[in-house]
């Protein structure tokens, strides 16, 4: 039997929920999800503080992704927004715009899984909520950037949080370049 996992996009009401899925402990817990938001000096200089307060006006003043849950409890996040909330990604050698790339996409940035709710379809769930969030909101085409332990078996849980791409070929997406072995750009287009 398979828990039941329950999406919604996040707002001002989901916070305290949130900041249960980030912890206070590990690589969650002082991202926040600003990596791919903030110059990588504005990155250096930032404490856990500042990130986690980013996230919260972020949220009060949007929906910057989706949030889990399972029988109530929250379980999970996914960051997805258009390409150009993420300044990082068109830096990135990784995930900057090339020639003939769509440009108004939207992108799921990252998925955050609570440690004991791991293995349990959360991923999943949380990706279907954050291409039904893109598509309420106007999206036509979402991108996600994964890795792929597939090519290397050892990448930890939390290299893993751009997602894999078995999650987003799973998910509808299909590949459209590896600029590394472990690393895809997928796509997939909404209707």
């Amino acid at each position: 039997m398979t828990d039941e996992v329950v999406t919604e996009s996040v707002d001002a009401s989901t916070w305290d929920e949130l900041q249960t899925v980030f912890g206070t402990k590990g690589d969650p817990s002082s991202c926040w999800c600003q990596w791919f938001k903030l110059s990588r000096s504005d990155w250096d200089a930032a404490t856990r503080e500042d990130t986690k307060a980013l996230l919260h006006e972020q949220v009060q003043e949007g929906s910057p992704g989706v949030i889990a849950r399972i029988d109530g409890e929250p379980v999970g996040w996914a960051a997805v927004e258009p390409f150009s909330a993420y300044p990082a990604l068109g830096r990135s050698p990784i995930t900057r715009r090339r020639e003939g790339d769509p440009e108004d996409v939207w992108a799921v940035t990252c998925f955050v899984v609570r440690i004991e709710y791991r293995k349990r379809g959360v991923a999943r769930a949380l990706l279907a909520g954050a291409l039904q969030h893109a598509r309420e909101r106007g999206a036509t085409i979402v991108e996600g950037y994964p890795v792929d332990p597939e090519v290397r078996p050892s990448l930890s849980a939390a290299e893993r949080y751009h997602g894999t791409v078995s999650l987003f070929r799973d998910g509808g997406f299909e590949e459209v370049r590896r600029p590394s072995a472990t690393r895809a750009i997928m796509r997939r287009t909404l209707n």
